[in-house]
């Protein structure tokens, strides 16, 4: 299983001939290496509705009929557009032919706001718990530090975890180094950082904190075996 890293939160995850993409926030990210021509997933898997994480994914899901996992209103929401969807919700999780997908709680907000000044409500924001080939990658979404991630890396012994460090609307990197001691994960990686002046932040701190946890940083577009 290769799993890369495209900026922001955006993480790629190939594994048995699937692509498949969270949180594809592409256009307007100026830390990406990806281009949407170039990009074809067969799945999107959402954490929550906020334009950072939901990005390209209605013209991603369609050019390439691909699956969009998320939560059952964000599902709603995106299917009325065309798009293929699949709902969930948190604590729920399902077998699909490319692997497990399992939603967590996070603590955080989920809404799309229009060009006339409405907020739509969509549905809670989650963590993803995706396993394959005997494999468990934890992606925290944007999220607040709350002990229950204890709980999850227990029930579910975690290989990699992509964690936010920005600040400001979600954890820092002190609350995020705490986050990877709760989860135990074997290898951490810092995401939702340095792509607007309120998140920015040196990963390298973030490292520095870290315990017990092996900390990556990767640059957009590098990969980590698993």
């Amino acid at each position: 299983m290769k799993v890369s890293y495209h900026g922001h939160s955006v993480v790629q995850i190939n594994t048995n001939g699937k692509t498949i993409l969270i949180d594809p926030f592409i256009s307007g990210n100026s830390l990406t290496d990806l281009k949407v021509e170039d990009v074809k997933p067969d799945v999107i898997i959402l954490t929550h509705g906020h334009g950072d994480h939901v990005g390209d994914t209605v013209e991603l899901a369609k050019k390439n009929n691909a699956l969009v996992v998320a939560n059952a209103e964000l599902s709603a929401f995106l299917s009325w557009q065309g798009v293929n969807t699949h709902a969930m919700h948190i604590g729920g999780a399902y077998q699909f032919e490319f692997g497990k997908v399992k939603l967590t709680q996070a603590f955080h907000g989920s809404s799309f706001i229009t060009e006339n000044n409405e907020i739509i409500y969509c549905g809670m924001p989650a963590g993803i718990l995706f396993m394959n080939e005997g494999k468990t990658i934890y992606h925290a979404g944007d999220t607040a530090l709350f002990s229950d991630m204890k709980l999850i890396g227990e029930r579910h012994p975690i290989d990699l975890a992509f964690l936010p460090i920005g600040d400001n609307f979600t954890m820092g990197p002190e609350d995020a180094a705490y986050a990877a001691k709760l989860l135990n994960s074997k290898t951490v990686v810092p995401i939702h950082y340095n792509t607007f002046p309120p998140i920015k932040q040196d990963p390298t701190k973030f490292i520095d904190l870290l315990e017990d946890s092996n900390g990556k940083i990767l640059e957009p577009g590098q990969a980590i075996e698993l």
